[in-house]
């Protein structure tokens, strides 16, 4: 399997959560590699700097796009949390879909008269 890009991790990344319980996000890291059945060497791959693994880099992108539309919390470095209430993980994924088509919607729009 190929290490999968940060929008597949998006909804997995969720419901990992969806107990409400702050976690760690290096638990959420591991918790994922094992969802995925990343091999060590998929798991360590490094981006083309060096600086940062591939995967760790794609579950961080997809954690800053899910705090920014506001469906985790990040109470403290490091952290996540669910920041919504959902009573099944299956509601997660029209919520998803909704938050963040009004989070990516553009925040400005050009009139058509506009000089």
């Amino acid at each position: 399997m190929s290490i999968p890009d940060y929008q597949t991790l998006m909804l997995p990344l969720l419901k990992s959560v969806i107990d409400g319980v702050t976690y760690k996000t290096s638990e959420i890291k591991e918790r994922l590699a094992i969802e995925f059945n990343l091999t060590p060497e998929e798991r360590w791959e490094l981006l083309p700097s060096g600086t940062q693994s591939i995967f760790d880099n794609r579950v961080t992108w997809a954690r800053t796009y899910l705090v920014k539309a506001k469906l985790l919390d990040a109470p403290k470095r490091a952290h996540i949390k669910i920041s919504i209430r959902v009573d099944t993980p299956d509601k997660i994924s029209s919520l998803r879909r909704s938050k963040l088509t009004t989070f990516c919607r553009p925040k400005w729009s050009v009139s058509a008269g506009a000089n």
